[in-house]
């Protein structure tokens, strides 16, 4: 706050307020996942901002939106790489029956492991690879 960046300050702002907004709702205060729910949410609201405005030419805006992501990604926990997500896919796939393989099926065994640590679209676009090699 002293360094007098207002876009640090405007994003840390809005993830008090979402915090605040998120604990009345719940009617209780926030456990630790909930907090990491709430950054992951506002990082995902960014991102679908990123690309709507970059559809719309808005440069100015894509690169505001970007900061505000970048400073909120921080303040998540490390995310899995794309080859640790694939092992996780390719030992959930080999412990399915071959009828049962299928995108729910394996999404269902796979993200409990990956909460929070790995963006669920990139989990469905790997699950979805190694589906179809098998």
């Amino acid at each position: 706050m002293k360094a007098r960046d207002q876009v640090r300050l405007d994003t840390l702002r809005s993830v008090v307020s979402a915090f605040n907004y998120r604990r009345i709702e719940a009617g209780a205060d926030l456990s630790e996942e909930d907090q990491v729910g709430v950054v992951q949410r506002l990082v995902k609201q960014r991102n679908d901002s990123i690309e709507q405005y970059g559809k719309a030419g808005r440069a100015e805006l894509v690169e505001k939106e970007t900061r505000e992501r970048d400073i909120l990604v921080q303040y998540l926990p490390a995310q899995k790489s794309a080859d640790d997500i694939r092992a996780i896919v390719r030992a959930a796939l080999a412990g399915l029956p071959p009828e049962g393989r299928n995108q729910g099926a394996l999404m269902k065994l796979v993200m409990p492991q990956l909460k929070g640590v790995a963006d669920g679209n990139e989990v469905r676009r790997i699950a979805g690879e190694e589906l179809a090699a098998t």
